[in-house]
């Protein structure tokens, strides 16, 4: 599944969805996974019911799970394979807009 046409809350679903199905493929109890990462059970449970998670706890979950590598990519700046995609690019922004 693609994030592209999905809400704020869809994706954090689908990431919810995709996080117990490694931890069901794994063979971990929520108990399991819940000792091994530090996060409490209780928020373990309400993540895989409603996607809503603190960012750290959700990063220790991935690092129990041994799946770190799937992180490395968020955010990272494109990379470019030609001199006329750098040549074009935009300029990065040094500061933010208010809009």
């Amino acid at each position: 599944m693609t994030f592209v046409m999905l809400s704020s809350e869809d994706m954090a679903s689908e990431l919810a969805a995709r996080l117990k199905g490694r931890r069901l493929a794994r063979k971990l109890t929520l108990e399991g996974l819940a000792q091994r990462s530090g996060v409490p059970l209780g928020t373990l449970k309400k993540f895989e019911r409603t996607g809503r998670i603190a960012l750290v706890s959700f990063i220790r979950l991935v690092v129990a799970l041994k799946d770190e590598t799937a992180l490395e990519k968020l955010l990272l700046e494109p990379e470019f394979e030609t001199l006329e995609q750098i040549l074009g690019s935009e300029k990065k922004p040094k500061r933010g807009s208010i809009r």
